[in-house]
């Protein structure tokens, strides 16, 4: 497979510049102990930390959030102990299991409900889409996406060439002419739609094609030195988290604001991915609350939504890295147990924590 790349980010610099976002420490005069959190871009299912934060759900933590907007380099800070925390997608655990890094899936946090999509910008056969452009950021979701378009149309990893671009970088291209197709989600779909007449989704994540695998999900990422060593802490991150999302069901529209003050969108973009009421949008993210995420890890009984089975964080990492052997970034299939960790969901369930929230 090939691969043309817009930009390439060394591990030194990653490592440097979340040093100097993330080392300040605590003064003397703080009681609160710090916990360094990543989110991989700037979206609104990474922000409920950010929810916590402000509205004082963790008030015996100084949550200090820093947003990458380059996913691979987070999970390097993650990897290397910069962060202690991080929301990302969950399509990375297996290149975590080949590394051998010191980094844990913790909590699996909402299912893409059809906000990530494949957009082609012209009508093309699949046989004069061969030899095209299709953008798709590398060793992330889209690229999961974008093969699995690819594979429905009876096309191969090999038969495209493939730009690595994140969504947003996407969008000058794809309106030059220069890509065939490209992985993208709001708002930079409704960007494109609107100014590109040939242009069509091809691929949803509602689909029941792509929402039925369950691998379309964000994730909550610890590094494993903190869970060993400030296991209270990373539980009450956990917790924390999803009080967050209980606070935005129970005020849908302030926290709507909120997301749009801290990641500096517009209100209208952020309700194209988490929608108003205070649950899920169909073409955005469906919400998963605590004891559906317990359910996924088999730490409670019960089916968790949309076809996914009780127990499947196995089955999950598995399919996500067979398709890693599929797309040519990975060799082998590893031990999907070594990526991911339940027993903090597991404790928390144990100790009667509890959660189940509704569209309102």
């Amino acid at each position: 497979m090939s691969w043309t790349f817009s930009k390439r980010h060394s591990l030194l610099a990653t490592v440097l510049a979340a040093s100097s976002l993330l080392l300040a420490g605590i003064t003397p005069a703080q009681a609160k102990e710090t916990v360094n959190i990543g989110l991989n871009v700037s979206w609104p299912g990474f922000s409920f930390l950010e929810v916590a934060r402000q509205k004082g759900l963790a008030e015996e933590y100084d949550l200090n959030l820093t947003i990458f907007e380059d996913p691979l380099g987070g999970h390097a800070a993650l990897a290397a102990g910069q962060i202690d925390v991080y929301l990302s997608t969950a399509e990375y655990t297996p290149f975590t299991i080949a590394r051998d890094t010191d980094v844990a899936l913790v909590s699996m946090l909402n299912i893409s409900y059809g906000v990530d999509k494949v957009v082609m910008t012209k009508d093309l056969s699949p046989e004069e889409l061969k030899g095209r452009k299709v953008a798709a950021p590398q060793a992330y979701i889209g690229e999961i996406l974008a093969g699995m378009w690819l594979d429905s149309i009876g096309l191969a990893p090999d038969d495209v060439e493939w730009v690595n671009l994140n969504a947003d970088e996407a969008v000058g291209p794809a309106m030059s002419g220069d890509l065939a197709a490209a992985y993208m989600y709001e708002p930079w779909v409704t960007r494109v739609l609107e100014n590109i007449d040939a242009a069509s989704v091809v691929a949803d994540t509602r689909q029941p094609r792509y929402l039925n695998t369950g691998i379309f999900m964000d994730a909550m990422y610890m590094n494993t030195e903190f869970i060993k060593n400030r296991r209270t802490a990373a539980k009450d991150m956990i917790k924390a988290r999803f009080q967050g999302v209980e606070y935005w069901n129970e005020n849908t529209d302030e926290v709507n604001q909120l997301f749009a003050d801290y990641l500096q969108w517009s209100k209208a973009d952020v309700e194209s991915v988490v929608g108003t009421n205070g649950k899920y949008l169909e073409d955005g993210l469906y919400m998963l609350d605590f004891n559906e995420v317990a359910q996924i890890c088999g730490a409670l009984d019960g089916d968790p939504p949309h076809g996914i089975k009780n127990g499947s964080m196995a089955a999950s990492v598995q399919l996500t890295n067979e398709w890693w052997v599929k797309l040519g970034l990975m060799d082998e299939v590893y031990d999907p147990e070594a990526g991911y960790d339940c027993s903090l969901t597991e404790e928390l369930v144990d100790e009667g924590f509890r959660q189940s929230i509704s569209a309102n």
